[in-house]
């Protein structure tokens, strides 16, 4: 999705601290084995049934593995009218910025 408008780690990182909601749209077993502090599950399987839990008004950062199904999500949540913009590369970038992740 050439047009699906994308941030760098750091520049998300800067973004949440700010108060931009991260959002993994990866599997639950995907975000117990490993995910960004503070990221908000729901996964893109659910994402077209369960958008409306989402706060409007507020700034969102789409994450997944490595950022193409966070584009999606990205693209469909723009489509419903949200602020939402994907993070390149997904956890594996984040990771390699040398970003802090945690495990449950």
């Amino acid at each position: 999705m050439p047009d699906t408008p994308e941030v760098t780690p750091q520049e998300a990182q800067k973004r949440i601290e700010n108060g931009a909601l991260l959002l993994d749209v990866r599997e639950q077993n995907e975000y117990d084995e490993e995910h960004i502090p503070g990221a908000q599950l729901l996964p893109l399987t659910e994402l077209t049934t369960r958008y409306d839990e989402l706060p409007r008004g507020r700034e969102i950062i789409a994450q997944c593995r490595s950022g193409k199904r966070s584009a999606q999500a990205t693209e469909f949540l723009r489509d419903q009218g949200y602020d939402v913009t994907n993070l390149e590369g997904g956890i594996l970038r984040w990771k390699a910025e040398g970003l802090p992740t945690e495990q449950d």
